[in-house]
């Protein structure tokens, strides 16, 4: 049932989604609210994995008419007299190029590839419990740039100072790079591990 309405009266086509339909959506039973941000992989009109998003933005797109289910994970979503079932994997409509350029720098982005783990001791934490580093500190003439910047723990942070590593006694797990396509590819992968949906779409 991929891409299908259950008792859609409410939604006349793509584009006319009303504010209060997407507002009053509620998941079947209780206490399952945060099953909107589960992950929802994001295919390419061609099939090609090209992004990762939260669930409650997969159905909003997925109500625009932007996009369409092509697998779902089970759970059921009900507003007004509209109901349908929690995409796991969305395709886009219409096809998207995508630019050989790599994503915005960002504290999110830069935990995101180094996937909340501190690159100088390996431990994976939460957000809240990681800083950023600078490889080559600022004050030596190091810049903010995707090689200069690692996630890091508030020990090792310490620890590091105003040092290189090197000085320090200190080693990095992996030299930084900017976060490409080819690296959020890799990352999809191994999200990909806890759905085995995405996997056919992933592992080729």
């Amino acid at each position: 049932m991929s891409g299908k309405w259950h008792n859609s009266p409410n939604v006349a086509g793509r584009g006319h989604v009303p504010s209060a339909v997407v507002a009053g959506m509620r998941l079947d039973g209780d206490g399952h609210g945060h099953i909107l941000h589960a992950p929802v992989l994001v295919l390419n009109a061609s099939y090609e994995p090209i992004n990762v998003c939260a669930a409650r933005r997969a159905i909003v797109l997925v109500l625009k008419g932007v996009a369409m289910t092509e697998e779902e994970n089970g759970h059921f979503l009900h507003a007004a007299r509209v109901a349908m079932r929690l995409p796991s994997v969305i395709r886009l409509l219409e096809y998207r190029r995508i630019p050989h350029q790599t994503r915005a720098l960002s504290r999110k982005n830069i935990l995101l590839r180094d996937r909340n783990s501190c690159q100088y001791c390996g431990e994976v934490l939460s957000s809240s419990d990681l800083t950023l580093d600078h490889v080559v500190p600022r004050s030596r003439g190091g810049a903010s740039t995707w090689e200069n910047l690692v996630a890091c723990c508030h020990p090792c942070n310490r620890q590091k100072g105003n040092q290189l590593p090197v000085e320090a006694g200190m080693k990095l797990m992996r030299e930084p790079r900017a976060f490409n396509l080819h690296t959020s590819r890799h990352i999809m992968r191994l999200m990909g591990h806890s759905d085995d949906k995405w996997r056919k779409y992933l592992f080729y």
